[in-house]
């Protein structure tokens, strides 16, 4: 009798039993359906999956970062090269202006400008006077000083827009961006007279300083070299004019 009413009570408890089991294992199962359906979470590198990176891998990877690395630096330094070696080329070995090399290649930029837009400007040819006299008589370092301070006076005495270059020896020009012939002869004039204005000291003696000039306005029909050879021509007018006996 004990033992059937047992069994009639174990019966619904052993029911209730193994559903609360199965229950928990379809629980279960659900979660780990979940987690299955969820994209898996991974890191990459260069394209690389995380799980892949072997030290091998990640020591060949660092290798080539650093000589990317490297290979962007040097790349850099040959710009900078490169930019300094331009300057150099372009610029007076004396004064701190442009060689005649950049000084024609800008005069050419303009009068295509000039010829282009229909608007005049203007180039100046600057000698300075006497310096064979001032080297042989005081020496080449005397004379260098006087090229330099001509350059400083001609490049502190014009506008932005316009251009200074020694030409070689003792001769400078100046590229007058939209200026006409009358404007052009005024500017010399006034360069010619800073010149003056500005004496050298050389080992405590006074150099006085002097520069003739020819001016040329162009517009259109004409190149660099014709443009300096009519300004070129205009300043040895200019100085025959000036060593005429008064």
């Amino acid at each position: 009798m004990k033992v059937e009413d047992n069994k009639r009570v174990s019966g619904p408890q052993t029911a209730g039993a193994v559903t609360r089991r199965a229950g928990g294992n379809t629980a279960a199962r659900k979660t780990t359906a979940a987690a299955e359906a969820q994209p898996a979470v991974t890191t990459a590198i260069m394209g690389i999956p995380e799980g892949e990176f072997t030290p091998k891998v990640r020591a060949a990877i660092m290798t080539l970062m650093e000589e990317v690395d490297k290979l962007r630096r040097e790349l850099q330094q040959s710009q900078q090269r490169i930019a300094y070696l331009e300057q150099l080329a372009d610029q007076d070995t004396l004064t701190p202006i442009a060689n005649r090399r950049a000084f024609v290649r800008e005069l050419s930029r303009m009068m295509s400008f000039a010829e282009r837009y229909n608007t005049p400007s203007s180039v100046i040819y600057f000698d300075v006077n006497d310096l064979k006299v001032i080297n042989d008589t005081l020496g080449h370092a005397a004379g260098d000083a006087v090229l330099a301070e001509v350059a400083q006076v001609l490049v502190k005495n014009v506008r932005d827009s316009d251009f200074v270059g020694r030409l070689g020896g003792d001769e400078f020009g100046i590229i007058l961006a939209y200026t006409d012939q009358a404007t052009a002869n005024e500017k010399a004039a006034s360069l010619a007279a800073a010149i003056t204005a500005h004496p050298v000291t050389w080992q405590g003696k006074t150099i006085n300083i002097s520069a003739s000039w020819g001016a040329h306005s162009f517009q259109s029909g004409s190149d660099a070299a014709s443009a300096l050879d009519a300004a070129d021509k205009a300043m040895y007018a200019r100085k025959k004019e000036r060593a005429k006996p008064a």
